[in-house]
């Protein structure tokens, strides 16, 4: 089990002075700052793109908006530059974005932003309090390296938007498990009460750094676990907090954290095809984006992925990986697996199979929510990768509600579905299920395959519809359907195809729309079995309340009817999960 048996003390990075790029830097950034100027719209004084969402927080359906974090990192940027002809630009972003903050302390937003210009924080469908910690962050590096070129009334704003930040961080205090935003919160009270002599804030971001790092240690790992969007996050500010924070208590604090976040990534990195195994806690793709594998390019020595990188980043942000890290970014010579408890009070484990053809990942237990990835399959090659995701979708976006316990051993995975009558919709949190009730057209359980590799996928359906072969490259893998009940019908697997995606679908309802009443099903569970290179063949068996399968030498047992979040004793046996040893 990871991680805190061993780590590496890293040197304090020296928070030097900012100065000016060389003519080379300059040159190799042209680009990445072409591609923000082709989006600034001088009308606003922000950076102006097309409207894009997860599916909450925002009430806005479609056209172009004006992002307030981003725009704020392209005036970053542009002061980054040390280009004179570029200052004014950059001015005229921070007097417009600091604007946008809830400067009024009775408010319950006070402190934060909002997305877009276009949605105030009192027309979104609920603001977002994170952005007082990312916007926080890229007022500091502007406070820190540029006070010298910014007029006297806009820093004195800037650096009261910062300490209105800092309020409302404090304020609403989150839980050190929610990993990215508890260490940036940190960074930008702690720092922010150094570089501006506030002790309030030094002091809590100093508490809070101690609470993370107590959490961390006792957990075995961060709650947020294995995510290639917010794992990068963590280990970037605490990368920042490393080069920025002078506290020697802070630095012993740090350098574990730094440790654990690189453990994380490099045991968990598939070499043959460049991508981040699962499973994932929270991520936006199922393929990692070039951003987070170019962080982790200019993390290692003399390693070149393709990856163009803006050198100002670099500058700015200095990261290393730990030496003896670095060979599993570069090679995989044999098969091994990784076991790791992500969450302690919950006993959430994770299996990561790393094979030199493919890469499979599951979660003992865990919901379906988009931003999960609960079972994941990666094959193919750098240039052409591949993924096999499992999804519950109602009405064609992914039912929070939906509810994954799984075995795995090597490439084989026994999993079973199950429905939670008291969990999300859309998302775990913001949007929740009443009354136990829904209200949908279409729900569906889908082998998902995408990515360059999945266009040259073959399917071949059983007659039965109980079973489907996987040509995936040279990589072959069977997908059986040990038991699938939902209400009163049996569904079988069903194959399709879009213009970038392959499926296979176990098609619980669809037709006229229906209120479901989660609570009344007598049945509602799907059982099956994924094996990479092997024959398979599950069995399900219901048997006092509950399906029992089996495959082998794995096991999964789970209540048929949809049960609270907290399943009842009585009615749930724990799981055996069956794994093999590191």
């Amino acid at each position: 089990m990871p991680i805190f048996s061993c780590f590496t003390v890293f040197a304090v990075a020296t928070a030097l002075p900012w100065t000016p790029p060389s003519p080379v830097e300059r040159a190799e950034s042209a680009p990445f700052l072409a591609e923000q100027e082709a989006r600034f719209n001088p009308a606003e004084a922000m950076i102006r793109r097309p409207f894009s969402t997860p599916g909450y927080h925002t009430e806005l359906t479609g056209g172009f908006v004006h992002p307030t974090r981003g725009s704020l990192l392209y005036a970053l940027m542009l002061l980054d530059t040390g280009e004179p002809d570029h200052l004014a630009r950059a001015l005229s972003i921070l007097d417009r974005v600091v604007a946008l903050q809830d400067t009024d302390p009775s408010s319950r937003t006070f402190g934060i932003w909002s997305w877009y210009l276009e949605e105030p924080l009192a027309r979104m469908a609920k603001p977002d309090f994170n952005w007082a910690d990312f916007n926080g962050v890229t007022l500091l590096q502007v406070a820190r390296d540029h006070r010298s070129r910014i007029p006297t009334d806009l820093m004195r704003r800037i650096e009261q938007a910062i300490l209105n930040a800092c309020a409302a961080i404090q304020k609403r205090d989150v839980k050190p498990g929610y990993t990215n935003i508890a260490l940036m919160g940190s960074y930008v009270t702690l720092y922010a009460g150094e570089l501006l002599d506030h002790e309030g804030y030094r002091a809590y971001g100093m508490s809070r750094l101690r609470r993370v790092a107590a959490e961390v240690a006792n957990n075995g790992g961060f709650e947020e676990y294995n995510s290639p969007t917010y794992t990068i996050v963590a280990l970037e500010e605490l990368a920042r907090m490393q080069a920025h924070v002078p506290s020697p208590e802070a630095q012993t604090l740090i350098a574990p954290l730094l440790r654990q976040a690189w453990e994380d990534i490099a045991t968990h990195f598939h070499a043959p095809t460049r991508q981040w195994a699962g499973p994932y806690s929270r991520v936006y793709s199922s393929l990692l984006r070039p951003a987070a594998l170019g962080t982790i390019q200019r993390s290692l020595s003399g390693v070149d992925f393709g990856i163009a990188i803006n050198p100002l980043d670099s500058r700015r942000l200095p990261l290393r990986c730990p030496d003896d890290l670095q060979p599993h970014f570069l090679e995989l010579p044999t098969p091994r697996t990784v076991t790791q408890q992500f969450v302690r009070r919950s006993e959430t484990i994770g299996t990561t199979y790393l094979h030199p053809e493919y890469a499979l990942g599951s979660i003992n237990r865990g919901d379906l929510w988009n931003q999960r990835r609960a079972l994941l399959l990666h094959w193919g090659t750098p240039e052409r990768p591949g993924y096999l995701q499992l999804r519950l979708l109602k009405d064609g976006y992914d039912f929070a509600s939906g509810y994954l316990e799984s075995a795995q051993i090597a490439g084989r995975v026994l999993g079973a579905v199950t429905l939670v009558t008291d969990g999300g919709d859309t998302h775990i949190s913001l949007n929740r299920v009443r009354d136990g009730t829904i209200t949908t057209s279409d729900l569906r359980l889908r082998f998902e395959l995408g990515g360059p590799a999945a266009q040259t996928a073959i399917v071949a359906l059983h007659p039965n519809g109980h079973q489907a072969r996987l040509t995936l490259g040279k990589v072959q893998a069977t997908l059986v359907l040990a038991y699938a009940r939902f209400a009163h019908a049996s569904p079988k697997l069903e194959v399709g195809e879009g213009p970038d995606l392959r499926w296979i679908d176990l098609v619980l309802h669809a037709g006229s729309q229906q209120t479901i009443d989660l609570r009344s099903l007598e049945e509602a569970v799907v059982g099956f079995a994924l094996a990479i290179g092997e024959e398979t063949a599950p069995k399900g068996v219901r048997a006092a309340g509950l399906l029992q399968l089996t495959d082998s030498d794995l096991s999964v047992s789970v209540p048929i009817r949809p049960q609270p979040r907290r399943f009842d004793e009585s009615v749930h046996t724990p799981l055996q999960t069956v794994t093999s040893a590191r």
